[in-house]
């Protein structure tokens, strides 16, 4: 992200804020295990996902100390998927964010545990902040992005692509629309959730294309990006016989992709008023280099 977007440092301060105070009672009583959760947990990065959820609820009107546990919930289980898809069973990287993974400073089995404990954590903070059925619908969103029927599934299909010599577009959607778009476009529902489904449906929508989007421009990443500016392994996509966009649309393809689904993007939230910011976020996400 364009670190001269005031109200993006806005909102990553008031989530870091937020975290911070969480992460100041962590509710874990082994030290390691707990050191391991906040090894990864406090890395810093975008922190995209519950920056979107506090800007949508912001929009709609809403109560950011309602949707601060939500942001922190996302957070945890954005954490825990990149614990365990560095793993050498997943994806085998050394690096996350710039600094060694967490499996490389705590060792295989605590890291494993640290996702573990990070995705049961963030469903026992939902389930701490469910007071009406707005609450629990946003739980339930996450619930389901972050499942079998979400994320996890997209990740298994993403492993099954590795050992597959026919690649197509529909199984590549498949795969990003799971592991990836599930947790960009949770957060964005989420917040209309808990303003009772304001602009539910367009909502919807933007969040699915910056989902794709986002995974699109990782693939276009790993081929002309630097370890500098994106902090892990690159060209590894290649090497590991991923099912990428560069792969079934070619690099110009795949940039192209980007273009209109950032259009894509844009166009769905149009009617909405005060869709200042996150229309200025889809063009920063298209065009960032990390």
């Amino acid at each position: 992200m364009q670190k001269n977007d005031n109200r993006y440092e806005t909102l990553l301060t008031l989530f870091e804020e937020g975290l911070a105070a969480y992460t100041a009672a962590f509710p874990v009583s082994q030290s390691t295990l707990s050191d391991a959760m906040k090894y990864s947990l406090n890395a810093g990065g975008k922190r995209i996902r519950p920056v979107l959820l506090l800007a949508v609820n912001e929009m709609l009107g809403g109560n950011s100390e309602t949707a601060m546990p939500f942001a922190v919930a996302v957070e945890m289980i954005h954490t825990y998927s990149l614990i365990h898809d560095d793993l050498p069973a997943m994806d085998n990287d050394d690096f996350r964010r710039g600094k060694p993974s967490n499996h490389k400073v705590f060792g295989e089995g605590t890291a494993i545990l640290a996702g573990d404990g990070l995705l049961s954590l963030a469903f026992e903070l939902c389930l701490d902040s469910v007071k009406d059925e707005n609450t629990l619908r946003a739980a339930r969103i996450l619930a389901r992005a972050a499942g079998a029927s979400g994320m996890v599934a997209g990740q298994a299909a993403d492993l099954e692509s590795e050992k597959n010599s026919v690649f197509t577009e529909e199984r590549l959607l498949f795969i990003q629309k799971n592991k990836t778009a599930q947790l960009i476009s949770a957060p964005i529902k989420m917040a209309s959730a808990l303003n009772g489904g304001k602009y539910f449906d367009e909502l919807s929508v933007y969040g699915d294309r910056m989902g794709y989007m986002f995974q699109t421009v990782d693939d276009v990443l790993d081929v002309e990006g630097d370890f500098e500016s994106m902090g892990k392994t690159l060209g590894k996509d290649a090497e590991e016989n991923k099912l990428t966009s560069v792969k079934i649309y070619g690099l110009q393809g795949a940039k192209e992709r980007i273009q209109t689904l950032y259009e894509e993007s844009v166009a769905a939230i149009a009617a909405i008023p005060d869709n200042g910011f996150l229309t200025r976020l889809a063009g920063q996400m298209a065009r960032r280099a990390h």
